[in-house]
């Protein structure tokens, strides 16, 4: 794996996502990586992120599987283009459909281990499929269709 995460890659008017963002100092600043064919993120929820005693909130899970989803669509546009993370011009994804599904109670005191798959590159949309898993069981699966950012997004 890289040392330097996906989101590492994003410009700074791009990088205040409350999930993603790393210029975002109460945000989750979740970090994605290549792990050969699948991306990976580890994210340790904190102790504000309950929904009963012991567990992860949902919206927590959903946002997990929305950035990494994000993330893993934009390496995999740089990776289908043959082009490094830092090239010109900037490939950023924003959700366009997000499903969830809870297949398990997360435990809460675990690190969870996101794990997401290209289904799809077609153009300026890239389908991934992830799970969310702790202690090793898969507790949640979800799909992310990504658009990338239109230009009257961008500043400049």
């Amino acid at each position: 794996m890289s040392s330097k995460a996906f989101q590492d890659y994003y410009p700074d008017h791009l990088s205040h996502c409350y999930g993603c963002g790393r210029l975002n100092e109460h945000g989750l600043q979740i970090k994605s990586y290549w792990d050969g064919e699948e991306s990976v993120c580890t994210f340790m929820p904190r102790k504000e992120h309950i929904a009963i005693l012991g567990y992860v909130y949902g919206g927590l899970i959903a946002s997990l599987i929305d950035c990494h989803g994000t993330g893993t669509a934009s390496a995999a546009a740089y990776r289908a283009e043959n082009r490094a993370m830092d090239s010109e011009p900037t490939l950023r994804f924003l959700t366009a459909s997000l499903k969830v599904e809870y297949l398990k109670p997360t435990p809460l005191g675990v690190p969870l281990e996101v794990r997401g798959r290209v289904k799809e590159v077609k153009g300026r949309k890239v389908t991934v499929e992830a799970t969310v898993s702790a202690n090793n069981v898969i507790c949640a699966s979800g799909e992310v269709i990504a658009l990338q950012v239109p230009e009257e997004l961008l500043p400049g």
